[in-house]
């Protein structure tokens, strides 16, 4: 049975809009990526959501991630690099903003700008993660771990 033509042009309608809702599902899922902190001391990332799937990386509290997904208590995440782990939902916070050292030898200072002083503990190395307080211009007021605060120029740390 051959179809009217009418029909034809209604399925090739309805595919090209079935495939464009399809593909901007996509775009949105990346749109809505949420941002999100390790609150533990320390928290394990693994290569799929569940403690029997290997385990690729240990971070320590304050690191910061993106959120892509999940499955039941388990969140997909991206980090600074845009490498994709899993970690346990309650090891987690969304409740404040961190940051994580883009580079090597990144001066921390004790004011927002560079005629601050360096703190005695800069500069730091990459990967170095901290609870951000707050963003004043293009300097970010951050906490580490154990309570010492500093300021990092904006465009030195990926901020989530």
């Amino acid at each position: 049975m051959q179809l009217p033509a009418i029909s034809k042009i209604k399925s090739k309608t309805l595919l090209i809009l079935a495939c464009s809702l399809a593909f901007a599902g996509l775009l949105s899922l990346e749109a809505t990526a949420e941002a999100l902190c390790i609150k533990a001391k320390k928290a394990n990332l693994r290569q799929g959501p569940g403690k029997h799937f290997e385990k690729l990386w240990t971070v320590f509290k304050y690191m910061p991630f993106k959120r892509l997904g999940r499955k039941g208590s388990w969140l997909r995440i991206q980090d600074l690099d845009g490498d994709i782990y899993w970690v346990y939902q309650k090891l987690t916070t969304e409740s404040y903003m961190c940051a994580i050292i883009k580079n090597n030898k990144t001066n921390l200072r004790k004011g927002p700008g560079t005629k601050f002083p360096k703190v005695e503990w800069s500069p730091i190395d990459k990967y170095f993660s901290m609870k951000v307080l707050k963003i004043k211009d293009s300097w970010v007021h951050v906490e580490d771990s154990t309570g010492d605060r500093a300021w990092v120029h904006r465009p030195l740390v990926w901020v989530q």
